[in-house]
Order: structure tokens, then C-alpha cells, then sequence
């Protein structure tokens, strides 16, 4: 089994539009150390984190954003995903379609609930019984 990304992440992560302000993104944001900053069509723009999230409440988002963030596209396994989480740090992925549209956010702990519940893939050929 090698679930992908999407099929476990989270598709109702907070998001606000370029021309509203922190405290607009912070309501929306309750619960989730992060909001991401899209179009109308979601496509992603930048991502707020909690450090943005907690600055000036009258700032426009777009003034403290963090501009064009790396995202992971839907067919990229959990396993993949998750190894570039542990070597870069990360507690979170987002997901994204070729055209930048937001389609989900990938916990780390969701994703390692899932490979610990994945069976072992095997490691060489099946050992004949003797």
C-alpha cells in the first residue's frame, strides 16, 4: 500500500484573499497554525504562518506573506511526501494542482498514523520454505 497525499489530507485548511487583513486571516485560521493566501480561482499566492498570523491585525495579508510557497503535487505518495517533511523539517505539505489551485494540506502526524498502518514493503524476492 502507498497511499497518495491527497487521499489523506486535510481539504478544509484556512485560506484568504490578497486585500484582507491579518485579523480577517486569523479568524479564519482558529485552530490551524497556518492560512494560505490565494486568487479566487485558489490558486496559491503565499502562506501565512503563525508568526504572520500573530503580527499588526490591520496588515495586509500580501504585505507579510510568505510569497510562492513550494507545494507537492496530488500524485506524489504519502511516503515521498513525508520523507521530505522529515529532511526538511517540516510539520505540514501543501498540495496543489499544476496550475497552483490549493487542494489540500498534509499533516505530518496524519501522514505517519498512515505508514505506520502500511503494511512493510517487501525487501527482496520471496525466501522459498524449505
Amino acid at each position: 500500500m502507498n497511499p497518495l497525499g491527497l487521499q489523506i489530507a486535510r481539504r478544509d485548511v484556512p485560506t484568504c484573499l490578497i486585500g484582507e487583513t491579518i485579523a480577517a486571516a486569523r479568524s479564519r485560521a482558529q485552530g490551524w497554525t497556518t492560512c494560505f493566501v490565494v486568487n479566487e480561482r485558489r490558486i496559491v499566492l503565499g502562506r501565512l504562518l503563525a508568526e504572520e498570523l500573530s503580527g499588526d491585525p490591520g496588515a495586509p495579508v500580501e504585505d507579510v506573506m510568505r510569497a510562492g510557497p513550494s507545494t507537492f503535487r496530488p500524485n506524489v505518495s504519502v511516503a515521498e511526501m513525508l520523507g521530505y517533511m522529515d529532511r526538511h523539517g517540516l510539520a505540514t505539505a501543501p498540495i496543489s494542482r499544476s496550475d497552483g489551485e490549493l487542494v489540500g494540506l498534509l499533516l505530518r502526524e496524519d501522514a505517519e498514523r498512515v505508514m505506520r498502518a502500511a503494511p512493510a514493503a517487501p525487501t527482496g524476492p520471496p525466501r522459498s520454505i524449505r
